[in-house]
């Protein structure tokens, strides 16, 4: 067995968790009922540089490539404490996916959200370890690869947040109760705890927040999971300024604006805001709990999660791709002395049902994409791919997405040419 990882633990740490003990009072929902299935702890799960151990619930119910959800606990807990203290399972048995329970096994039963290996894409430490999880449950039990989800609470809402920014190549969404930003409680001390963050105390812009998720996998160019966040307004543990961070910090990454489209209440005490998309698998969906504190989640919020996942649905019927000639593209530029934007319109105008896209252009000689929104863009020059983002892949016959990019340009501020939506030339208008 590996060393242990040692954290020095301070106070406040462990009162990261004396407020969640409450989950079984708060957290208790009602106790799952008899299962045929069982949880079983899993050795040997392949590279494991936290040396976390992992519980793996596999329901009767699953069938042939099914979904797995990675449920992460808090400090003090365990895996086998999330299982029985949580209604994942439950869920699981009703809509047929896996539920991967990984244990942090080291004293405090906090994980790795802080050190510079965690923070990294494959750097070590626990989000490795639950990445080398999430493989092992894809080949052996034939997994989808591409409906795999995580949830957790408090040092698991901070997990969460810390999986979505450096393996978005994993993870198509996350549900974080209680947690904080990315790079939030990074330290350099080894203590694995961050005062300022934990206090409310940090805060940046929404770029500076999306740079940190960026640069956990340099040269990522793919699309980048969906988040939903829940945070009670009277936290004193996870100060709920963080709520506030997190919402900077994910819609810059999603690229979508942070006026949000839709802010309603759908249970008393709750307000909640979608970024992107007014649609139950919004982009970003922000829960902000009133006269809560450190204390989440419930039975209807678990729920919601599932819902937010899209794990109380099928399965996503296959890519189909376009016939010839069956998409339109529309460009917007706006330029400058060197510099400009392109908002580019993409129609449907086959009879099939598009679910994923890519789309391919060429860039004017000596223009360089910046940034983009709405869409994953690479190279930055040249001959362009843009795929779809978690949210906008599916285009019915006669729909439309927007999708756009800022570049720099040396004189050409010209449309892009040679359009194709999944290779299918486009016509432009």
């Amino acid at each position: 067995m590996k060393a242990r990882r040692k954290l020095r633990i301070r106070p406040l740490l462990l009162a990261l968790f004396g407020g969640v003990i409450p989950l079984l009072a708060g957290f208790l929902l009602t106790t799952p009922s008899a299962r045929a299935a069982s949880l079983t702890e899993v050795t040997n799960f392949g590279n494991n540089p936290g040396n976390l151990r992992m519980y793996e619930y596999v329901p009767t119910s699953a069938g042939a490539n099914p979904p797995v959800l990675v449920a992460v606990h808090y400090c003090t807990g365990t895996g086998p404490g999330f299982y029985s203290g949580t209604e994942f399972a439950s869920l699981a048995d009703r809509y047929g996916f896996i539920v991967v329970y990984p244990d942090a096994n080291v004293s405090g039963q906090c994980f790795d959200v802080s050190s510079p290996q965690a923070l990294r894409h494959n750097g070590g430490s626990d989000p490795t370890s639950i990445a080398s999880m999430v493989s092992y449950v894809v080949q052996r039990h034939g997994a989808d690869a591409g409906r795999v989800y995580v949830a957790g609470a408090s040092s698991g809402a901070m997990m969460t947040n810390v999986l979505l920014g450096a393996y978005p190549d994993v993870f198509e969404a996350g549900a974080a109760f209680m947690g904080v930003p990315f790079g939030c409680f990074a330290t350099t001390d080894g203590s694995g705890w961050n005062s300022a963050c934990a206090n409310g105390q940090i805060s940046k812009t929404p770029q500076q927040w999306g740079d940190l998720v960026r640069a956990a996998h340099p040269g990522y160019s793919g699309s980048r999971p969906r988040m939903q966040l829940w945070h009670g307004t009277t936290d004193t543990t996870l100060n709920y300024n963080n709520f506030g961070e997190e919402i900077k910090q994910w819609t810059d990454v999603l690229g979508v604006s942070q006026t949000p489209v839709l802010t309603d209440s759908p249970q008393s005490g709750w307000t909640r805001t979608r970024y992107g998309a007014n649609s139950t698998q919004a982009p970003v969906e922000a829960i902000s709990v009133s006269g809560v504190g450190h204390s989440l989640p419930t039975s209807g919020m678990t729920t919601r999660a599932i819902s937010f996942f899209g794990l109380d649905q099928s399965t996503p019927p296959p890519t189909t791709p376009p016939t010839s000639g069956a998409c339109q593209v529309t460009n917007a530029v706006s330029a400058w002395n060197n510099g400009l934007t392109d908002n580019i319109t993409i129609t449907n105008t086959g009879s099939s049902t598009l679910n994923g896209w890519t789309l391919t252009f060429t860039l004017g000689s000596g223009q360089t994409i910046t940034s983009g929104w709405n869409a994953a863009f690479s190279p930055t020059s040249g001959a362009v791919t843009a795929k779809n983002v978690s949210y906008n892949g599916t285009l019915a016959p006669g729909a439309s997405t927007s999708i756009g990019f800022q570049a720099t340009h040396t004189g050409n501020a010209g449309t892009p040419t040679d359009f194709e939506l999944n290779g299918s030339a486009c016509q432009s208008g």
